[in-house]
C-alpha cells in the first residue's frame, strides 16, 4: 500500500512528483476524486436531457465550426471523430518518460470534476499508466493554444482502440493492446473527446521533466565548477557569505554556500595565491549560476500552478449550474516560462565553456591543452571546440518561441502560444547542457590531476574517484569522443539525493 499515490485535490508539488516517478508508484483515485468525476458527469447528462440549445464542444462542432449543432444521436461519433481527426502529430516520438508524465497530469486535471468525463475513462488512463502502456505521441503538431490538441489526441486514441502504444518495448495497435489486457474500448460520451484533447499536458509534462533535469544540472554546475576552480588554482574569497549577504538573491546565496561546502578542506584552495583575482567564469559563479536557480524557482511555481489546474474547455460548474466556454487551455504562461528556462539554462552552458577555455589555455602552471608534449599531442584542444559549438547551438535554441504566433482554425484561434515548440526546444537545449558540463568535468578532472600531489577537498576527491573509474587520466592522445560519451553517461546516471537537488 505504501507504493500507491492517491489522486486527490491535494496539491501536487515537485518533490511529490519526483517520488511518484522515481519510486514507480501506482496511481489510484481517492474517493473524493471519484465523487467529483461522477457528480460532474451526472450533472452534464441531466443538463443535456433538459435543454436543447447549443453548448460549445458538447453538442456543437469545434473551433471555427462552433456554430454547427450536432444531434444527440451523433454525440459519441462527434467525440470519436474529434480524436481521430486531431491526431495529426509528426516528427520524433515523445520520450516515454514524458508520455508517462502526460498520463499522470491528464488524470490529475480530469479528477477535479470540471471536465465532464466518465469515471471509466479516467480509470482506463490509470490502467495505461499503471501497466506502463505508453501511447505513441509525436513532438510536432501542437500550437500550445487550444491546449496540446495533436499530442493529446494521440494520447487518447488508444482509449477507443485506435492509435498505437508502446508496451514492454514493443509497438501495438490501440485495438491489440485492449485485447491483450481484456479491456473494452471506451464509448465516448458528450464532451469527453474535447476534455481529453484540450489541456496543456504536453507542455506541462515537458516542463516538469525538464525541471527535474535542470535542478540536477544546476547542482552539477556548482560541483563541476568547484572542481574547475580548484584545478585553476582559484580563490575562495569571492564565495565568502559576506559578499552575498549584501546582494541577497536566493540563488546567489545558495550557489556560494554550495561551493564553499564542496571545497571545504581543499589543500589547493588554501594555498597562497600569486594572482589577486580570477576571471568572471570562476569568480562570478554565484551570480550567474544563482540567477539560473532563481529562474528555476519561477518556472517551478508556474508549472506547479498549471498541473494543479483544470485546463480543458468548456469548464463545468455543477454547483453553480454553469457551463462556461473560456480559454484555460491557452499555453501562454507555460510558453513564457519555458522560454525563460531555455535562456537561464543556456547560461550555465555558456559560463561552463568559458571555464573550459581557461583551463586549456596554458595558464597558472597548467600545460597548454592539459597534456604533456603539446604539439605532438593535441590533448584537450578540440573538446573545447565541441563545447563551443554546442553553446552556439544553444544560443539559437534559446531564441524565444513565445514571441511568435500564427492564425489557425479559420481565424477563430487567432493567437497561439507556441509553448509546445518552446518545450521541445528546451528539451534539446537542456540535453546540450548535460554535454557541455560533461566536457567541463572531463577537462577539470584532468587539470586537477596535474596539480598532484596537492589535493582538493575530500568530497571532490571522492567524486572524482568514482568518475575516474569510467574516464581515466589522458596521458597521450586517444579517441576522446569515447571519453566524452562516457562523461555524459556518468552525469546521466549519477544519482543525487533529491533533498540536495530539488
Amino acid at each position: 500500500m505504501d507504493n500507491i499515490h492517491y489522486i486527490s485535490t491535494k496539491t501536487l508539488d515537485l518533490k511529490t512528483l519526483y517520488s511518484i516517478i522515481s519510486e514507480n508508484m501506482q496511481l489510484k483515485l481517492s474517493e473524493e476524486a471519484k465523487e467529483k468525476i461522477i457528480n460532474c458527469r451526472t450533472y452534464l447528462n441531466e443538463k443535456l436531457k433538459n435543454q436543447d440549445h447549443p453548448i460549445y464542444g458538447i453538442n456543437t462542432g469545434f473551433g471555427s465550426l462552433y456554430n454547427v449543432k450536432i444531434s444527440k444521436e451523433n454525440l459519441t461519433k462527434l467525440q470519436e471523430n474529434l480524436m481521430m481527426s486531431h491526431a495529426c502529430g509528426t516528427g520524433d516520438e515523445v520520450p516515454e518518460a514524458i508520455v508517462k508524465l502526460m498520463l499522470l497530469l491528464k488524470i490529475q486535471s480530469l479528477s477535479y470534476g470540471h471536465s465532464g468525463v466518465q469515471l471509466q475513462t479516467v480509470e482506463r488512463l490509470m490502467d495505461f499508466y499503471n501497466n506502463e502502456v505508453y501511447p505513441k505521441i509525436f513532438t510536432q503538431g501542437s500550437l500550445g493554444a487550444s491546449g496540446d490538441l495533436a499530442p493529446l489526441a494521440h494520447l487518447a486514441l488508444p482509449l477507443i482502440g485506435k492509435g498505437e502504444v508502446s508496451y514492454k518495448g514493443e509497438l501495438y495497435s490501440g485495438e491489440a493492446i485492449l485485447n491483450a489486457f481484456g479491456w473494452e474500448p471506451i464509448i465516448m460520451q458528450s464532451k469527453e473527446g474535447l476534455a481529453l484533447l484540450n489541456g496543456t499536458q504536453f507542455m506541462s509534462a515537458y516542463g516538469i521533466h525538464l525541471l527535474f533535469e535542470s535542478y540536477k544540472l544546476s547542482y552539477l554546475a556548482d560541483l563541476i565548477g568547484s572542481v574547475s576552480l580548484d584545478a585553476f588554482d582559484g580563490r575562495i574569497e569571492p564565495f565568502n557569505e559576506l559578499v552575498h549577504l549584501v546582494r541577497p538573491h536566493n540563488g546567489q546565496l545558495k550557489t556560494a554556500e554550495r561551493i564553499r561546502e564542496f571545497l571545504e578542506g581543499s589543500e589547493l584552495i588554501k594555498q597562497e595565491k600569486v594572482h589577486v583575482q580570477d576571471p568572471y567564469s570562476f569568480r562570478c559563479m554565484p551570480q550567474v549560476h544563482g540567477a539560473t536557480k532563481d529562474t528555476l524557482a519561477f518556472v517551478e511555481k508556474t508549472f506547479i500552478t498549471e498541473i494543479n489546474s483544470v485546463t480543458d474547455n468548456p469548464n463545468i460548474f455543477s454547483k453553480e449550474d454553469e457551463i462556461i466556454s473560456g480559454g484555460n487551455f491557452h499555453g501562454q504562461p507555460l510558453a513564457l516560462a519555458l522560454d525563460y528556462l531555455k535562456i537561464a539554462m543556456a547560461e550555465l552552458g555558456n559560463i561552463s565553456e568559458r571555464r573550459v577555455f581557461q583551463l586549456v589555455s596554458g595558464l597558472r602552471g597548467l600545460p597548454a591543452f592539459l597534456v604533456d608534449s603539446p604539439g605532438l599531442n593535441s590533448g584537450f584542444m578540440i573538446p573545447q571546440y565541441t563545447a563551443a559549438s554546442i553553446v552556439s547551438a544553444n544560443k539559437q535554441l534559446a531564441s524565444p518561441a513565445s514571441i511568435d504566433s500564427i492564425v489557425s482554425s479559420n481565424g477563430q484561434e487567432d493567437h497561439v502560444s507556441m509553448g509546445a515548440n518552446a518545450a521541445t526546444q528546451a528539451y534539446r537545449l537542456i540535453t546540450n547542457i548535460k554535454r557541455i558540463l560533461a566536457i567541463e568535468l572531463f577537462n577539470a578532472s584532468q587539470a586537477l590531476s596535474l596539480r598532484a600531489p596537492l589535493k582538493s577537498s575530500e568530497f571532490i576527491e571522492s567524486f572524482l574517484t568514482v568518475y575516474r573509474a569510467e574516464v581515466p587520466f589522458v596521458a597521450f592522445d586517444r579517441e576522446l569522443y569515447k571519453d566524452i560519451e562516457a562523461s555524459i553517461y556518468f552525469i546521466d546516471t549519477l544519482t543525487i539525493d533529491s533533498q540536495e537537488v530539488l
